[in-house]
This record gives C-alpha cells, structure tokens and sequence, in this order.
C-alpha cells in the first residue's frame, strides 16, 4: 500500500466514535485510544455482510470454520500446534485479562501477588485491584535504544507468593517485539517459581520491522505451555475493536476448568457477527495484511524521523504495534497531554500506563493525517519552548 493508502480520510464524525467523541467541537486530532482510521479489511466486511444473510442473530457457538482457522493460523504463523480443547472464546482480551485474575484470587494457595512489566497499558494496571490481588510492578528499562525486561528487578518480585505474571508482547506502548532469549528467561522465572504467564499477544499480527518475529510465549516448550494463559485477537490489526472477540488458549485442563468456571456469569456470548470477523480474518492468506503493514511501518519511520528533529521529544523505534512511545520529559510539563491537547494533538497520557512524562501516539492513520499531527507537535514544541504554553 502506497502513502495514498487511507485517503482521503475516512470521516469518522457522528458514527459515536470513542476516539473521535472526545474531541468533539474542539480542534484537536485524535492520536490517543489504539484503534486506527484505516478501513477494514474488505473480505472481513463481506464475512460479516454474509452472516447478516440470516435473519436471526441468536446466541452462538464457535463456528467450526472459526474454530480450524484460528488452529491452522497458529500453526502457519507461528509453528504452534494447538488443541481444539485448549481454546476459549471470549468477547476480548481485557476480559481475559481479568476473567484470569479473578481465577487466581480464589485460589487457596494464598499467592496474592500479580508481577507486571510496565510501562503498560492502563487495563493492565487495573486488573490487581479489581481482582483483590496485589499488583506490584517492574519497570522496564531502557537500554542501547529499546525497552527491555529488567531480569534482575524481576527476580527479586517473583517469589512464592506470586500467582501470575501479566505479560503484553507485542509490547503496548513501547512497540517492543522480546526475543526468544527473553520470553525463555520469563519462563523459567515463571516456572522456578510456579507462577503461570498470562500473555497479552493482540498486536501480534502488526510486526513492523521486517528482522522481527513475533513468538508465542507458551509455543517455546510444554512446561511453559502447561503453566500459560495466552490471549488472541485479530481486532486490531484488522480493525474491528468496536466488533470484539477473542480467544484464550490454555493447554493446561485443570487450569483452563478453572477459567471457564470463572467466565460463568461474568461474560456474554460471543457474537455471531464477531465470529464471522474473527473466523475470516484468522482464515485470511492474502497479501493485505502485510500491505498494511508496509504501510503502518513507514508511517512508523515517517513520525520518529520528525522527532528526531524536536527538541525535547524522544522516540525509541518501534518494532511491532501501531503505537510510538515518546518520551517528552526534557520539556518539563507539569500535564504533558493536556499540554499537547491545548495544541491540537490528542495523545494518551503515560501516568495512565505508569510512566509520567510519556506519551503514547497512535500512528494508525492516513498519512495525511499524520503529516498533520507532526506539524502541530512541532508547532507545539516551539509555542512552549517559547514560553507560549
């Protein structure tokens, strides 16, 4: 896809937008929530057209067609070879997030604590609290240009109280795609202290920088397997969050029993709509998946070369997601989003994923879009170095 993907940019006004609502009668261009102004893909539209051929959209199993093509799309993707017993449909990730939590809270083997490497995203942060468990964190450190798991700090938090570590690879915000070296270290920590890894992998699909792989933390070797949560979803890279649905594979039986007894009465049924979208987007073997990411990766490149050039703003590269990770501590702003709201640029606030002084930008977006959002963070800068903030 060529930079003239996306254009002209698809009005999203009046279609009750969260992204767009926000800003709503104000001038200010929406870079924050991780859903992007791109189109669907077509083929997505027309599994869900189909669908909506039958009158009657009641509650619905996993379609079998949904079901072999999740299966055969791990095994194309990744060399994963996974069980149709080990899967459990859900409406999304972040309920997976919590639905796992509120499993280990009534565990009686009293580990309470649940280790999470952030910065991360803010339902992350919010699963310890809402699950009674206690949330400790490890922040990630930032060595030679990329952020990285601090082993050292997270060997000192996984003991033998730890119930869980929450995991988000690709990572969201830093764009972090870990190596195999790393996810093993997780997993031996995880398993010297018999913790189980509950593995965020949305972004999975969006694997920008051509030397990179994403792997499957629980694919390394069956005694992570056997000790996993990992949780699946084609909703963002294909662009269907609104839409919803996802999947959680988890090989081992006694804990997946656990899981499902906790989604009773916690969660509604997939929707057959949302069945139709995930069976056709895991199913999908055309080109338009890495065409669109061409695009998102030279997007990617586009914003941190303009960065590279403000005074103040720093950006690590990213490697898989639609996000960049922009430190702007060196300006020193008591509210950096509002700051950069007040300018006309909507991004989200790091303190929410537990890093103040960052900012989070989605560059999912038409370029056009985009060369907009960089003239105003440059306008920005300038106005508030100038002392016109």
């Amino acid at each position: 896809m060529t930079t003239e993907y996306g254009e002209p940019p698809i009005d999203r006004r009046n279609t009750s937008s969260e992204k767009w609502e926000k800003y709503a009668g104000r001038d200010v261009l929406p870079f924050w929530v991780a859903d992007m102004d791109l189109p669907m893909a077509p083929f997505v539209i027309e599994a869900v057209r189909e669908r909506l051929r039958h009158p009657i959209l009641g509650y619905t199993r996993a379609p079998q067609a949904a079901v072999a093509a999740f299966i055969d799309w791990l095994a194309r993707h990744y060399g994963w070879q996974v069980r149709e017993e080990w899967l459990v449909w859900m409406t999304g990730v972040v309920p997976g997030l919590n639905l796992a939590a509120r499993m280990l809270a009534t565990d009686a083997s009293g580990r309470r604590d649940l280790v999470i490497p952030a910065p991360v995203y803010p339902p992350f942060l919010n699963v310890p609290e809402k699950a009674g468990l206690n949330g400790s964190i490890s922040p990630l450190r930032l060595v030679d240009g990329r952020w990285q798991m601090d082993f050292d700090d997270l060997c000192t938090r996984i003991s033998e109280r730890t119930a869980a570590i929450l995991f988000c690879n690709p990572q969201n915000p830093t764009g972090r795609v870990y190596e195999r070296d790393e996810l093993a270290s997780l997993g031996a920590l995880a398993a010297d202290n018999d913790a189980i890894v509950i593995s965020d992998e949305i972004h999975c699909p969006l694997i920008l920088d051509p030397h990179k792989r994403h792997i499957p933390i629980a694919s390394l070797d069956d005694a992570i397997a056997r000790r996993s949560i990992s949780l699946f979803a084609p909703t963002k890279a294909y662009n269907f969050a609104g839409l919803g649905g996802a999947v959680a594979v988890i090989p081992n039986d006694a804990l997946r029993e656990r899981f499902d007894d906790a989604i009773k009465g916690m969660a509604s049924n997939v929707s057959p709509l949302a069945f139709a979208a995930l069976g056709s987007a895991f199913g999908d073997t055309s080109a338009w998946l890495g065409e669109q990411n061409a695009f998102l990766a030279s997007n990617g490149t586009r914003l941190q070369e303009a960065i590279g050039h403000i005074d103040g703003i720093h950006c690590t590269p990213v490697e898989g997601t639609f996000l960049a990770w922009l430190d702007v501590r060196e300006l020193k702003l008591p509210n950096p989003a509002a700051c950069f709201e007040a300018h006309g640029v909507g991004l989200s606030d790091g303190t929410d994923f537990g890093a103040a002084g960052f900012l989070r930008f989605n560059f999912g977006c038409p370029r056009s879009m985009l060369e907009r959002g960089i003239e105003r963070l440059e306008r920005a800068v300038k106005r508030l170095r100038d002392g016109f903030g």
